[in-house]
């Protein structure tokens, strides 16, 4: 069995463009005056042609509509995406397909236009629920209209996600606290949780390196928001399932598991990455990130791919051992031995699991939640 089937196939597709940059963002997100989608429809039907021409035959599991604001997509346009993704891969009788949405860009109509397309599952990105924070994050919409949207969502979809950022200017664990219990209180089933991390080359970064960024908490008040956050989530039934992301059983993002158990996705549109199987040989894909120049590529080429690289099977391993271990579920230890020809120091594994911070048990190694606190430390530890 090729390895790639321990994680599912699914299919990624970036729709770069959003109303306003966010100061935090260094996603590859654009604001344009004029889009024109009768072309960009013919670049995502192109593109699908190609990779499905390659990888026809497999089940497709997932899909998933990320950004940029892909709310703000033309509904026309997904569901002719959909249908076509239909016609050229057999579809999982399950078949998830999630697709990102802002609360200022969400309206009824929209919604039940989606889901007459295809989609049947939406993350909204919220990132606070008070006002003064999303006004510091930059946000364009109100508190008040990002629990209407959520509620709009509710109504359309059985399956809805949000995403909140914490460590933010000013915030503190007792004000997190209070948060949390009101997201739990949503009647939501899946939650992404953020901590705010200055990235290079973004707007913040700017501000931070002239003072202007005052009141964000330091490491130790971040961390115990984190540790906050899974002990509350725990309790209400909301078990992290992965390093952010928290989720009911059965509630769990199909779409990103498929990430962190390394299986294989195809990946269409400006900056999309994606990793295939072909030949008996995993390769890395990448696009050009500017929209224009990936819409000449394929118009001009026939791909809006750069040159593949395939990936060495000690750097699968890596690959693995490090998305692997953001899961609560951990990695298998024999697949991974497959992958690297050896298996992970045994000495470098008794000394993580006598500070508490990995198990290894039942064929697979995990970290615990200790663990998961600082798992950059833990992958250091382990990695060839």
């Amino acid at each position: 069995m090729e390895d790639w089937r321990n994680g599912g196939f699914g299919l990624y597709l970036h729709w770069p463009f959003c109303a306003s940059k966010c100061p935090y963002c260094d996603f590859n997100s654009h604001v344009a005056a004029a889009i024109d989608s009768r072309r960009w429809q013919s670049a995502y039907l192109a593109e699908i042609d190609r990779l499905a021409a390659e990888t026809g035959g497999r089940v497709l599991n997932t899909v998933f509509f990320g950004g940029g604001t892909p709310s703000l997509m033309a509904p026309d346009l997904v569901a002719a995406i959909l249908e076509r993704v239909g016609s050229r891969w057999p579809l999982a009788n399950d078949l998830e397909v999630t697709l990102e949405a802002n609360p200022g860009s969400v309206e009824a109509g929209r919604f039940r236009a989606f889901a007459a397309a295809g989609v049947n599952r939406v993350s909204m990105g919220i990132q606070a629920l008070n006002d003064a924070d999303l006004r510091r994050l930059g946000r364009l919409h109100s508190a008040a209209e990002a629990r209407r949207a959520f509620d709009i969502a509710r109504g359309v979809f059985d399956r809805v996600s949000f995403d909140l950022i914490y460590a933010r200017q000013f915030q503190d664990p007792a004000a997190w606290r209070a948060e949390l219990a009101e997201a739990a209180a949503m009647a939501v089933d899946h939650l992404s949780l953020y901590q705010l991390t200055i990235e290079p080359g973004t707007a913040f970064a700017a501000r931070q390196a002239a003072g202007g960024l005052p009141g964000l908490p330091d490491d130790d008040r971040a961390a115990d928001m984190y540790l906050i956050t899974n002990d509350i989530l725990d309790d209400l039934g909301m078990p992290a399932y992965e390093v952010s992301n928290h989720a009911r059983p059965g509630a769990e993002s199909r779409h990103n598991l498929i990430y962190w158990r390394c299986g294989d996705y195809a990946g269409i549109g400006p900056g999309a990455h994606g990793r295939l199987t072909l030949g008996g040989l995993r390769y890395a894909t990448e696009a050009p990130r500017a929209p224009e120049a990936w819409l000449r590529a394929v118009e001009e080429n026939g791909s809006g791919e750069a040159p593949r690289q395939p990936l060495p099977a000690r750097e699968q391993a890596t690959e693995y051992l490090m998305m692997a271990l953001r899961l609560r579920e951990g990695m298998d230890l024999a697949r991974y031995r497959a992958l690297a020809g050896t298996p992970p120091d045994a000495a470098a594994i008794a000394g993580l699991e006598r500070l508490g911070l990995v198990t290894a048990a039942g064929g697979r190694l995990a970290a615990t939640a200790a663990g998961r606190a600082v798992l950059d430390a833990v992958i250091r530890e382990l990695a060839p």
